[in-house]
């Protein structure tokens, strides 16, 4: 009897909603580019889904993260603290605009940075705080948000990882000064490449408007006064933004189901650690579903025998400290990051994208065992 062998793809959308329709809809009135009814109609319902004031939408999580950082009109050799263990979008910005970054550890349970690291890190040169939820719970915000009062620092909340996510049932990106998402096509909802920036600030808005498109006088067209950057997304991008956005409590409970799916059939596996169900402060939304092996060389072992059953995988963010070229550009001497730099040798995570059939998550969980 020939064996059964699957491809499972580590992360696809879903697009089973009005995806067509309003495509269709933008090619019907040759509103294919920056400007349309799409564009401002994900705007205003993002907003309203987060309860911000402002939504402006960009071209990736990357661009809405440069915007961010820009909007606050920092200045060269200023601080910002960020964690190690992110996606190294998060340090880009920073190293264009001549900001310091500080890092710090992570928290071996949660994934997340270790908040308790950042107080003794603030100098009077610290002007922000980076919050980059990982892989699908929070960062303790209420620990954050008293450190920022504390000593008047602005938080930049980057929720691109956890759209839906709530931490003391108040949504994600709804913390920050200013926050971000993004919509790559392995996020909570997709418009295939797209980002946002949300704020309840008004000069933060007006700053990520110009700033999304060139920075164009309002007075004369074609005259700046200030460099800025096409980051514009399209209405066919919008387009799907909407029909995604119209979905995302369903999406949000595929992927708790996804995730209480495989931490039932895998708990009692060895040699392995499965991520954390729930903190006090919020249920995992599993936007990967992560795994730590007992080593590196027990990490490379699993994913490359998942492989050859056709079962794709990810590793974990390689912690900045480490990263080739932020080494090469002479950041991060001598910094260790212990925990971080232990995550991303041993974690990596199996599919839970929202197309995954039960079909499918059955045959991951069958293979993990067997090579476990």
């Amino acid at each position: 009897m020939k064996k059964e062998r699957m491809l499972v793809k580590v992360n696809q959308p879903l697009l089973k909603g009005n995806e067509k329709k309003n495509l269709l809809s933008c090619l019907k009135d040759n509103s294919i580019s920056s400007t349309g009814k799409f564009v401002i109609e994900f705007e205003k319902k993002f907003a309203k889904y987060l309860n911000r004031k402002f939504a402006i939408a960009v071209s990736s999580g990357t661009a809405a993260l440069q915007l961010a950082v820009e909007s606050l009109n920092l200045k060269k050799g200023d601080e910002i603290i960020l964690p190690a263990f992110t996606i190294i979008s998060c340090i880009l910005p920073l190293i264009r605009l001549g900001i310091k970054p500080i890092l710090v550890d992570s928290d071996l349970r949660t994934w997340n940075m270790n908040v308790d690291e950042i107080e003794p890190k603030i100098s009077k040169k610290t002007k922000a705080i980076m919050v980059p939820h990982i892989y699908g719970l929070p960062v303790e915000m209420s620990k954050i948000i008293r450190i920022a009062k504390k000593h008047n620092l602005k938080i930049i909340e980057d929720s691109a990882e956890v759209l839906g996510l709530t931490y003391n049932k108040k949504k994600c990106g709804s913390f920050g000064d200013v926050s971000i998402f993004s919509f790559y096509a392995n996020k909570h909802i997709t418009t295939g490449e797209g980002g946002m920036v949300v704020t309840n600030d008004k000069k933060i808005a007006e700053s990520c408007k110009s700033q999304r498109n060139l920075c164009f006088n309002t007075k004369r067209r074609f005259s700046h006064n200030r460099l800025g950057w096409n980051f514009r997304i399209t209405n066919l991008q919008a387009a799907l933004g909407v029909a995604q956005l119209e979905k995302i409590s369903y999406f949000i409970k595929k992927k708790r189901f996804i995730g209480k799916f495989y931490s039932k059939n895998l708990q009692n596996l060895k040699n392995i650690t499965l991520p954390l169900k729930k903190t006090k402060y919020a249920e995992n939304i599993y936007w990967v579903y992560g795994i730590l092996a007992k080593n590196i060389s027990h990490q490379k072992k699993i994913t490359n025998q998942l492989f050859r059953r056709g079962i794709e995988t990810r590793p974990f963010f390689w912690p900045l400290n480490k990263q080739p070229i932020l080494k090469k550009m002479g950041f991060f001497k001598k910094v260790k990051m212990p925990i971080a730099e232990d995550l991303a040798r041993r974690g990596f995570y199996i599919p839970s994208g929202l197309s995954l059939s039960i079909k499918e998550q059955k045959y991951v969980i069958k293979n993990l065992k067997k090579v476990l």
